[in-house]
Formats: structure tokens, C-alpha cells, sequence
């Protein structure tokens, strides 16, 4: 028995739907898993990426993250930036 797709409120949304993501990277650069949602939250605008960031950054750093690099698919925007003070 073929099933109907699920309906739109129900998959994941593509990456070109959020295309924004950020990198999270130790001190030397290099990128860091962060287990559950902070390492894998996807945007659909810059503005709404750079808010989550303003808000989530002390989790962040205190799972070790040093500092985040924002992309829009493959193309990076700017960073990496600090989250230390």
C-alpha cells in the first residue's frame, strides 16, 4: 500500500526553504558537533539566524564553541566571529 507524502507541516523544510546556517568552530577554526537543536538550527533569513545567535551564544559557548561562521548554503557571509567578550 503506497502512502500519500506527508503534508508540508510535517518534513523538514529543504535547504533552500533555510538556507542560513552557521558553522560553529573551536578556538584553531575547526568545526564542533553540538548534540540536539543548537547544532543543527537552519534559517530562513540572515536576520532570524543572527537573533538566534544574540540569544543561544553562552549555550553555545559553554558546549565549546568559540566562535561562528554564518553561510547562506555554501557561501559564507562573514565570520568566523568570537563568542567570547
Amino acid at each position: 500500500m503506497n502512502l500519500p507524502e506527508q503534508p508540508t507541516t510535517f518534513r523538514a523544510p529543504l535547504p533552500a526553504e533555510r538556507p542560513w546556517w552557521w558553522r560553529l568552530e573551536n578556538a584553531a577554526g575547526e568545526e564542533v558537533t553540538v548534540e540536539g537543536d543548537l547544532g543543527s538550527e537552519r534559517f530562513a533569513s540572515q536576520s532570524d539566524a543572527e537573533s538566534w545567535v544574540g540569544e543561544v551564544f553562552a549555550e553555545l559557548a559553554a558546549e565549546g564553541v568559540d566562535a561562528v561562521t554564518l553561510f547562506e548554503l555554501e557561501r559564507r557571509v562573514y565570520g568566523p566571529m568570537s563568542l567570547h567578550p
